[in-house]
């Protein structure tokens, strides 16, 4: 046909409408998707009422330490579902252990230790969640190896979850539970500086240090 031909034309524009009409389907997908994991939050924020709001503020925060890092693209949607999901395995708990208004015993503490192991359960066979499960899974490691549930050691972690374990301690901390007060701003810093180098990477510990001072949260 020549360029000019009205069947080529036709061709084409029926070409670029099916591209669009593609492109399409695949935003609502990922919106669709997005709404899920909005859902999920809300379900888990409103059983495990004490912790109302932490999941989205330590997303803004994974959001922020993930900037300073240079992560971005791809790689940032799988940390912010990530970051958004990390206490999706806390839905397999029982209410005893979950929604105990004072510190856990042993047993409690076993129990609450298997939240990674439900979270990979449950995201693992979703094959768009997939790589988003660094942080559900990995968060509770600590950099000397001591964390749960494998005890990873230093780069074994990945290190989305490296980063975000900082985020987690820092707002949990911060915030009121039902046997203690929330600590300062200044008192949970120190905690961090303590930890550095056991529980968190140093090098992760200080650049969040210096994002909350930008950010004036200290």
């Amino acid at each position: 046909m020549e360029p000019n031909d009205p069947g080529l034309k036709t061709a084409t524009a029926a070409t670029t409408k099916g591209s669009s009409d593609l492109i399409a389907q695949f935003a609502d997908i990922e919106l669709a998707y997005e709404s899920t994991l909005e859902g999920w939050l809300r379900a888990l924020d409103l059983r495990d009422g004490e912790t109302e709001g932490h999941s989205r503020r330590v997303v803004e925060l994974t959001l922020g330490l993930s900037a300073v890092f240079g992560i971005s693209g791809d790689e940032l949607v799988h940390v912010r579902r990530g970051a958004m999901l990390h206490d999706i395995g806390k839905m397999a708990l029982p209410d005893s252990v979950l929604l105990k208004p004072g510190p856990l015993d042993a047993a409690e503490k076993e129990q609450m230790h298997l939240h990674p192991w439900y979270a990979y359960k449950m995201l693992s066979g979703v094959e768009v969640l997939r790589p988003a499960l660094d942080i559900p899974y990995g968060h509770p490691e600590h950099w000397d190896g001591s964390g749960y549930p494998r005890g990873l050691r230093g780069e074994e972690t990945p290190f989305a979850a490296r980063m975000f374990a900082v985020i987690d301690v820092w707002d949990a901390l911060r915030s009121d539970r039902p046997y203690r007060p929330g600590w300062s701003a200044e008192r949970v810093i120190e905690h961090i500086r303590e930890l550095s180098g056991t529980h968190f990477e140093p090098v992760v510990a200080e650049a969040f240090e210096t994002l909350l001072r930008k950010r004036g949260e200290i």
